[in-house]
Parts: C-alpha cells; sequence; structure tokens
C-alpha cells in the first residue's frame, strides 16, 4: 500500500508559478512510477507528466510540454510538479498517482491515489 498526499496548490493569477508536492508513504521502497493528473468539473482526468522511480525517463502531455516539468527525490518520498507560466485553462484539481515501474496517461492503469489539491488561475 501507497498513501499520497498532494500540497502546494492555490490561488495565483496567469503568468504565475507554483510547485505542487506529492508526499508519499507506506512501500516507498518499491520501483513506482508517479503520475501528475487534473481534472476541472465536466471533464475527464488528463494526464500531465510522469516519472520512473529512478528519474531517468519522464514523459509530458503535449498541452503542459516546455511548461510544467516533474521530478522526485526519492530521499524524502516525494514528487514535486513546477508549473510555469500558468493560464486560466490551468484550473482544476490537480492529484498524483502511483503505479508500479512505467508511468502511463491512463489513470486507470494507475493503483494508488492522493486527495488531490485545488489549482486555480485568475485572469
Amino acid at each position: 500500500q501507497v498513501q499520497l498526499v498532494e500540497s502546494g496548490g492555490g490561488l495565483v493569477q496567469a503568468g504565475d508559478s507554483l510547485r505542487l508536492s506529492c508526499a508519499a508513504s507506506g512501500r516507498t521502497s518499491d520501483n513506482y512510477a508517479m503520475g501528475w493528473f487534473r481534472q476541472s468539473p465536466g471533464k475527464e482526468r488528463e494526464f500531465l507528466a510522469g516519472i520512473r522511480y529512478s528519474g531517468s525517463y519522464t514523459r509530458y502531455a503535449d498541452s503542459v510540454k516546455g511548461r510544467f516539468t516533474i521530478s522526485r527525490d526519492n530521499t524524502k518520498n516525494t514528487v514535486y510538479l513546477q508549473m510555469n507560466s500558468l493560464k486560466p485553462e490551468d484550473t482544476a484539481v490537480y492529484f498524483c498517482a502511483a503505479r508500479l515501474f512505467s508511468p502511463t496517461e491512463y489513470a486507470d492503469e494507475y493503483d494508488y491515489w492522493g486527495q488531490g489539491t485545488q489549482v486555480t488561475v485568475s485572469s
């Protein structure tokens, strides 16, 4: 079992930056890949970025490539999502998720989820 807790969300203005954190506890020694997703009202959960346990492989959705960066610090059992040049359309609840081995873009392939953190970007 892995427990995930996101933090770092908030209200910002367009063009600002935010860094989200996802703290993991439980079986963190296993080879878990991590992903970041977001969901806004009436929309499906959207993949944003993923990273392997080693950090050697990352992948991004086209919608955030070049603006968002995923990273992890396994000594702190924490994954980060650095978000730059935020836009009003980035407003959503942001979730981190874990699955073994490699990150995928499909939410139903992840085994563990955090509760989410709200990000609101005003224009």
